[in-house]
């Protein structure tokens, strides 16, 4: 008897799971069009939506008419039932986003990380700092908060503790997770940053309608996520995308991870960067930080400037053409503040040199698109890792437990580079 009690449990939440999930992604959609598109019965559509409209988390948003009958009522996510809080931690500074659930940005604080190498317990710091100065600047309630999502380079072993190992920045086994929860009851959810850019492409970006794609970021680091049939693909142990640490030049130029010849050492900003100050006689890029300096070289009209950049066009269009060989993707989305520079100037060289290199069906199989939710998207990713939990819950009304640890006033500070 308890075994069918918990079954009969089970089926109700993954129906509310599938219906939330219809009304979040394509909504405003009426009770007709959700049981055309779920197969679910407009008895059952009817009773778990009226659930979930009585526990606030679904309203109505206005009426269509019908074929002759009455007007249809529209279903949407209450965007004020709860908030999402993103954050996205790089190389160079911390960016922390609070959205509502129409993702709808609210709130934003930046802290500058210095040095090559930071100390986990400092971006912890900026993290929890970031996440309570976003809901003081919202005026949300902390109990109103669903989930803080944090997006970090390198792997994140899917463990309670979500631990991070980033070569490039020095962490080895960092428990991110256990050193955040530590400081907040608010639930905590980390993954890499080309994965969350890349759910938020596929979610509401130039990935939509597509099952097979990859997303790939450039800023400071390289890396990719990679969708087959409509769902990431992580690997053995979540290290699957790490596209930048491929080999484009046996014996190369040494990557920021220690290797030799890696693509993110002649395409990733800084590795762009470095290669013109070599040819530039040892002469930087003018800038006073890597994003604005990144700017100045594309605007520069020198023919060392010129060369660097065809050099850079041709390394990641080769790159690219691994990516649609390896992978056959229906669609290749180029993000991260890096590429979108890049590739709002060289998108037709990139694509062209992509040609070249990749095999001629499957280049002829896919279409190469820029990221079109510019270049803080990677924190909207993170914020969509809690709304992708309370969407595979069926909406389970949360508890209202979360608190913030208090932190000193800190001023929030927008430094004009990115990481990614």
């Amino acid at each position: 008897m308890d075994a069918r009690r918990t079954t009969v449990r089970d089926m109700r939440r993954a129906n509310r799971s599938v219906l939330l999930t219809r009304i979040w992604l394509d909504g405003p959609l009426s009770r007709h069009e959700l049981g055309q598109s779920t197969a679910l019965s407009l008895a059952s559509v009817s009773n778990l939506v009226g659930e979930m409209i009585a526990e606030g988390l679904v309203e109505e948003a206005g009426s269509v008419e019908s074929d002759g009958g009455r007007p249809r009522v529209l279903l949407r996510v209450a965007p004020a039932y709860g908030y999402l809080v993103g954050a996205d931690v790089g190389e160079t500074r911390v960016q922390v986003e609070l959205f509502d659930l129409a993702m709808t940005a609210l709130a934003k604080a930046e802290y500058p990380i210095a040095g090559a190498e930071p100390d986990p317990r400092q971006v912890t710091d900026h993290l929890l700092h970031g996440l309570a100065a976003v809901v003081e600047q919202a005026g949300v309630d902390p109990t109103a908060v669903l989930g803080f999502g944090v997006a970090v380079s390198g792997t994140v072993e899917r463990a309670a503790d979500a631990v991070v190992h980033a070569q490039t920045l020095g962490w080895d086994g960092v428990p991110l997770g256990a050193m955040l929860r530590a400081g907040t009851d608010i639930p905590v959810h980390i993954d890499n940053g080309a994965k969350t850019l890349g759910q938020a492409e596929m979610w509401f970006g130039a990935g939509r309608g597509v099952r097979h794609a990859v997303v790939a970021l450039v800023g400071s680091g390289v890396g990719a996520c990679v969708v087959a049939d409509g769902v990431g693909y992580r690997g053995a142990h979540s290290s699957a995308g790490e596209w930048g640490h491929t080999t484009i030049v046996y014996g190369g130029r040494r990557c920021r991870c220690g290797n030799l010849g890696c693509l993110e050492a002649y395409v990733g900003a800084e590795g762009v960067l470095d290669r013109f100050r070599q040819a530039n006689r040892g002469r930087p890029a003018a800038g006073g930080d890597e994003e604005s300096a990144f700017g100045e070289l594309l605007r520069a009209g020198s023919r060392t400037a010129a060369k660097v950049l065809d050099e850079t066009v041709g390394y990641l269009g080769a790159g690219v053409a691994n990516l649609v060989n390896l992978f056959n993707p229906e669609r290749v989305v180029l993000g991260g503040w890096a590429g979108l520079a890049l590739g709002e100037r060289y998108l037709p060289q990139i694509r062209e040199v992509t040609a070249r290199h990749a095999l001629r069906q499957p280049f002829a199989q896919t279409s190469i698109e820029l990221c079109r939710l510019g270049p803080d998207a990677v924190a909207m990713g993170a914020a969509t890792l809690p709304m992708a939990r309370l969407l595979r819950d069926g909406g389970v009304p949360r508890e209202p437990a979360a608190r913030l640890v208090p932190a000193p006033a800190r001023p929030a500070r927008r430094p004009r580079s990115r990481t990614r």
